[in-house]
């Protein structure tokens, strides 16, 4: 039972907060969207689908959280996405929220 909430929440999740998501693991890791789609399944077990991630990413980095450089590796190009500043603060704003519902002062107060 406790599997069945867990991937629950895990979709809801996604589907709510896939910005937050992306923001996390290219934080982490600087990475393409292809690796960002394979990382997603396997860490949280949620398949991303290129027509979803590849407008985020677009959003993301035009809202000034990622910046994009293009990178060659043997004959492909790949756009890499890292985290500028702000994208950054706004992941360490979202862990400061979940500290303070984790630690439920709001409701306590």
């Amino acid at each position: 039972m406790v599997a069945s909430f867990k991937k629950q929440i895990v979709l809801r999740f996604s589907r709510n907060f896939l910005d937050i998501l992306v923001l996390r693991l290219v934080q982490a890791e600087p990475m393409w969207g292809y690796k960002i789609i394979k990382k997603a399944e396997t860490l949280f077990g949620i398949k991303l689908r290129h027509g979803a991630i590849y407008p985020l990413l677009n959003s993301l980095e035009g809202s000034g959280f990622l910046r994009s450089k293009q990178e060659i590796q043997g004959r492909r190009k790949r756009r890499v996405y890292e985290a500028t500043p702000k994208g950054t603060q706004f992941i360490n704003t979202y862990y400061d929220f979940l500290n303070e519902q984790l630690q439920m002062h709001d409701i306590k107060e």
